[in-house]
């Protein structure tokens, strides 16, 4: 017995390793790498006009109280603590202008529309939405509006939170060690609930909040834990560094910390997709050889791959596994109980006999030569006789 056959066997006996082996190849067949990548780039791109409105928009609700601006302001900073620190330590005053106003809202929009776009083309791949199912520009668009509306209900959440852990500090320090124990719960649960209506808005297929929020709650415990090692990084590794250091630093740190966002909320998608869907246990063996015998949720998998390829509703995929020329020939092979013959198929004619060979007719004796017949002499070419020699 191989190590492969042997690790195969090993993953399909325990489930929790044969859903995490299910979840690295269903990551793999469907590119999710270069999705949480174009997840990212949005994000990326649409963060600093998000700040931008954000502190415009505080600049012309709260001019009146300059305290209560940058206790907000320093709250919803730490959201983001890779440049949080350093923008609310380069920011002074808040002053309310119309044209960074609507530089900060064309930019957000623009920005939360392609980070939309970006999230709903993941989910729907990963999901395996047929192309004729998958929402149209307009509708796209629409959904990232509501989107954006989800994400600055959060951070409004998570900033009066915040605002709520510095007052506390002020007050006392035993009821400060309090809200900070019951802070932490709060925050997960307020991200596990984005993240439940992230799944539910932006894919285009009926799902379950039964069946997604483990991965819900596990993407809001990871998204805490990326904050506390964001927050080491600038306080341990940028502190007291040089100028040019520190920008490359802040940005490669900022791209980092927004992928590694992205990666964790497509893993939790294809989570919940192997989990709801039975997408497990899968072949370790089909991936390195082509011999090996896949699994029903093999099968299942790669036929939702083909089936969401469909362009229009009248388009019809059908999928056929066949053995492998290998398995062919092999006299000890299993027909797949799993495998169902195409109905539309025609069967081969049988092939017909040939006919009898007819024997040939016996040869007829030659007659017998009688006494007196000249012998047969072979016939010479006709033509002038050669001149007699002298």
């Amino acid at each position: 017995m191989s190590v492969l056959t042997r690790l195969d066997s090993y993953q399909r006996r325990r489930p929790w390793l044969g859903k995490a082996i299910a979840v690295g190849y269903k990551f793999a067949d469907d590119r999710s790498s270069y999705l949480a990548a174009l997840i990212a780039y949005y994000g990326f791109l649409s963060l600093f006009p998000m700040l931008l409105l954000l502190v415009t928009a505080l600049g012309f609700a709260l001019h009146g109280d300059p305290h209560l601006q940058q206790q907000v302001l320093h709250s919803a900073l730490r959201q983001f603590p890779v440049i949080g620190d350093q923008l609310g330590q380069n920011i002074r005053s808040f002053h309310g202008s119309g044209v960074a106003l609507a530089v900060g809202i064309g930019g957000s929009l623009y920005g939360a529309l392609g980070v939309a776009s970006a999230i709903q083309n993941a989910f729907n791949t990963i999901w395996a939405v047929p192309q004729h199912r998958r929402p149209t520009a307009l509708a796209a668009r629409l959904r990232g509006l509501l989107l954006l509306a989800i994400l600055a209900t959060g951070i409004v959440l998570s900033s009066g939170l915040a605002a709520l852990t510095a007052s506390a500090h002020a007050w006392g320090t035993s009821l400060d060690l309090g809200v900070r124990a019951a802070a932490v719960p709060v925050s997960v649960a307020v991200d596990a609930g984005l993240l439940l209506l992230t799944f539910k808005v932006l894919t285009d297929r009926h799902l379950r909040v039964r069946l997604l929020w483990p991965e819900a709650l596990g993407g809001a415990l990871v998204w805490q834990v990326l904050l506390a090692v964001s927050t080491y990084y600038i306080g341990h590794q940028l502190r007291g560094a040089t100028a040019t250091y520190g920008l490359f630093g802040i940005v490669l740190g900022l791209l980092a910390w927004i992928y590694l966002g992205a990666v964790t909320l497509v893993v939790c998608a294809q989570s919940a997709a192997v989990r709801s869907r039975q997408l497990w246990p899968r072949s370790v063996a089909a991936s390195f050889t082509d011999d090996a015998e896949l699994t029903s949720a093999d099968r299942r998998a790669y036929a939702s791959y083909a089936a969401a390829a469909a362009y229009k509703p009248y388009e019809e995929i059908s999928v056929e596994f066949h053995q492998s020329p290998a398995r062919a020939g092999d006299s000890d092979a299993r027909p797949d109980p799993d495998v169902r013959p195409d109905p539309g198929a025609r069967p081969l004619p049988e092939a017909r006999p040939l006919p009898e060979a007819r024997p040939l007719p016996e040869a007829r004796p030659l007659p017998e030569a009688r006494p007196g017949d000249r012998a047969a002499t072979p016939a010479t070419p006709t033509g002038p006789s050669a001149p007699p020699r002298g």
